[in-house]
């Protein structure tokens, strides 16, 4: 893929996105849906190693960028990702001063709204490609609860899941996970 291109993407994907997992659903539409770049489980690859690294939030986009284009496309990853971030300065002296109108405010719920829908249509795509086994069903299910329930961190239950999807296949050979 051009790396070009793909800065291009990746900047679209972060410029569109307020935090950092809410740019999953725009890389997956551009890089795997339309572009073919990367693949869905390339992806989910990218977020384990962006949310178990020490670092910003965001870091996903890189080892996407990586994927794509080895390490060319990792730099223009790196450089998506910190081009808002210079952006964002002039952008909250404007928003700042234009902060308290009813149509800022109204444009911020929306794209709140917004972002929130685009996560939750990607939670779908990608666990249909995961959770393909009654194994994988029942340990994303106990880690929805652990997430839900209680403050541990959203790594170590990624963690304990690995884990206990390894444990399954090592101690039940014949399940199918």
């Amino acid at each position: 893929m051009n790396v070009f291109l793909l800065y291009l993407l990746l900047l679209k994907a972060t410029v569109s996105a307020f935090s950092g997992m809410t740019v999953i659903p725009v890389m997956r539409d551009e890089l795997v849906v339309k572009h073919h770049a990367i693949t869905d489980e390339q992806l989910n690859t990218a977020i384990v190693i962006g949310r178990s690294t020490p670092g910003p939030n965001g870091l996903h986009v890189v080892c996407v960028g990586y994927f794509a284009a080895g390490y060319p496309g990792a730099l223009a990853g790196l450089l998506a990702l910190l081009t808002p971030a210079a952006l964002a300065i002039p952008l909250l002296r404007f928003l700042q001063a234009h902060q308290e109108g009813r149509r800022m405010r109204s444009a911020i719920h929306a794209v709140v709204v917004a972002s929130v829908g685009l996560m939750v249509g990607t939670a779908y795509d990608l666990s249909a490609s995961a959770l393909t086994t009654p194994a994988a069903w029942g340990v994303a299910a106990v880690a929805l609860v652990v997430l839900v329930a209680s403050r541990i961190d959203t790594v170590w239950v990624i963690a304990a899941a690995a884990l206990a999807m390894l444990a399954l296949s090592w101690f039940l050979p014949g399940l199918a996970v």
